[in-house]
């Protein structure tokens, strides 16, 4: 019997001064400690799940950082020193965007937003999650296998949207904020031009190693979500052509790169 219990989703927003860091934090509590309650019905071990959601919302306010890579540590440090009864313990947390649009107003954003993991083991993993990416040209996919399924035209240049989640594993405790990656990552995409949405992903994992010696992997989770050109559109002028959206079965692409 393999058992976990936990709380999820807590919203916790902290302001220090005029800064801002939202997030839902999430607990999961594993190890066989609280096996009576699943056997027995004995809950004398059990941390509630609501003393836990309010454990997550005072400690947050001792956190001094800014990343939430950091918070998820620091809570599930305090959490495990706190109730010696959690053998181990998973926290993680989903940024709730705010952009900033001076020194203390914000806009919600429901755009991509970062992401962090800290695991029963010790390893810290952030992310950047829901990122829809589009270029009007320099991506190409030509050469593929056909057969008698196959009615996909090649093409040597096309539009390219795409929604990517990406996470990665951290080398060091130095962490990095995961808009600068969603940055680097855009950078790639503006500038590589690729033959598959394969290659684009190898690249932009490839060159983000490069560019922060703090990862140690990057994984990919992307969605091809390419607009089909309207019948017509391709005999319009060269610059000016209309697309829609395509059959709602969007193209899986994964990889994992490791340093």
């Amino acid at each position: 019997m393999k058992i976990s219990y936990g709380k999820l989703r807590v919203p916790v927003h902290r302001i220090a001064g005029d800064d801002l860091l939202a997030a839902e934090i999430s607990i999961e509590v594993l190890g066989d400690n609280f096996l009576p309650a699943y056997t027995e019905g004995d809950n004398s071990a059990v941390v509630a799940t609501d003393t836990m959601k309010n454990f997550i919302l005072r400690e947050s306010l001792s956190y001094n950082g800014t990343s939430l890579e950091g918070l998820v540590q620091h809570l599930g440090q305090r959490f495990t020193s706190t109730y010696p009864v959690m053998e181990s313990v998973r926290m993680s947390a989903k940024e709730l965007r705010f952009d900033r649009l001076n020194a203390r107003v914000y806009s919600r954003s429901g755009d991509d937003y970062g992401v962090a993991t800290v695991e029963p083991d010790g390893t810290v993993r952030g992310g950047r999650h829901g990122m829809m990416l589009l270029k009007t040209r320099g991506s190409a996919f030509t050469k593929f296998a056909r057969d008698e399924y196959t009615t996909l035209p090649e093409r040597g240049d096309r539009p390219l949207f795409i929604r990517v989640d990406a996470d990665w594993r951290y080398a060091s405790d130095a962490f990095v904020e995961s808009s600068a990656v969603r940055d680097h990552f855009a950078a790639t995409f503006y500038d590589f031009v690729s033959e598959s949405i394969q290659h684009l992903v190898h690249e932009m994992g490839r060159r983000a190693l490069d560019a922060f010696p703090a990862l140690s992997q990057i994984a990919f989770r992307g969605e091809n979500h390419t607009y089909d050109p309207v019948p017509g559109a391709e005999d319009a002028e060269p610059l000016s052509k209309t697309y829609t959206s395509p059959f709602p079965a969007w193209g899986l692409i994964t990889l994992v790169l490791d340093r």
